[in-house]
């Protein structure tokens, strides 16, 4: 199960307290303090890890509690610190503070880290000839984690337009095939490799509809997953196997992108012909090149076209890197 929210409950570490002690023997008259300090506590540290790509863990625990320091005791001993607790989310992730909405951290590289609690100072002993203190409380709060897929490339379409016959021909990536639309029900990534070192990743976006960035048919929760791609992959059905007219299709496709962000309207597209091989494809194509002319023909259920689109793919990206 592919889930990309999850909201749970973090609390750091107390700071252990001082203490207050006295050291005698029959030489001292009064007794000298050596209470030692307390331990601190433990941090919350969120980071990214490459092997995860859902929050789906987060179903089943909600709540992270790290441990605290420890109190410091006779003959100046510092209480030992609490130990980290490290929590793991997927590349991508965003982390922001759920009750005042701010955002916290944006983990976009491997191994990249935020201390999202941190855990409370010791307390003092009274070794420094002062009374001793109590150890800090620890951080606690409700923070949300939000995915947001990073991929070089995002594939995106109108419902049935091929988008996941197409991931499963280039890619590992091996999502739902089936006739009917809404077979892919969330975002599926793959790695393509074209060999000599080029490789890059793809993502399968499932089928947008006309009011997708309103949030119409989980709109908001597929769109939001394009942001991170540097190219996108415009799927369009010219078999019009639905009844549905291609060109329409394609604006429609662009008018919810530009709703939804007008960063996102701006990415650079390839525009795909698929289904080539049906009937009706033929006709289609010639009206649509009366108002695209820049359109690669495929079938990605044949493979016909699809090496030339991966030719088109890697250009692109490489031009993308290029001018950046």
């Amino acid at each position: 199960m592919f889930i990309d929210r999850a909201r749970v409950s973090v609390k750091a570490g107390n700071g252990g307290n001082g203490c207050t002690s006295l050291y005698t023997d029959k030489y001292t008259r009064r007794g000298i303090p050596d209470g030692g300090n307390g331990g601190k506590g433990g941090d919350i540290i969120a980071k990214a890890d490459k092997g995860l790509q859902t929050l789906y863990d987060f179903q089943f625990r909600r709540h992270f509690k790290a441990k605290s320091g420890t109190h410091g005791s006779s003959k100046n001993q510092r209480g030992k610190n609490g130990e980290d607790l490290v929590i793991r989310v997927p590349c991508g992730t965003i982390i922001r503070d759920a009750d005042r909405g701010f955002l916290i951290k944006d983990l976009t590289a491997i191994d990249q880290e935020i201390v999202v609690a941190k855990g409370g100072r010791g307390g003092l002993g009274n070794q420094r000839k002062k009374p001793a203190t109590q150890g800090e409380l620890g951080d606690e709060r409700i923070i949300q984690f939000e995915l947001k897929l990073i991929a070089d490339v995002g594939i995106i379409g109108y419902p049935n337009a091929g988008k996941s016959t197409l991931i499963s021909k280039i890619s590992n990536a091996r999502p739902k095939i089936a006739s009917y639309p809404f077979t892919t029900k969330s975002p599926v990534l793959g790695l393509v490799n074209l060999g000599q070192d080029r490789t890059f990743v793809v993502a399968d976006i499932p089928g947008l509809i006309e009011g997708a960035s309103d949030g119409k048919g989980l709109g908001h929760e597929f769109l939001r997953h394009i942001e991170r791609t540097r190219l996108l992959v415009h799927m369009v059905d010219m078999a019009g196997v639905d009844n549905r007219r291609p060109y329409d299709d394609y604006l429609s496709v662009n008018k919810e992108l530009e709703l939804y962000s007008k960063e996102l309207s701006k990415k650079p597209q390839i525009i795909c012909a698929n289904k080539m091989d049906l009937p009706n494809a033929a006709e289609n194509i010639k009206i649509f090149k009366k108002h695209s002319k820049d359109v690669l023909e495929l079938s990605a259920l044949t493979g016909h076209g699809v090496k030339e689109l991966l030719r088109k793919i890697w250009d692109e990206l490489s031009k993308i890197k290029e001018e950046k």
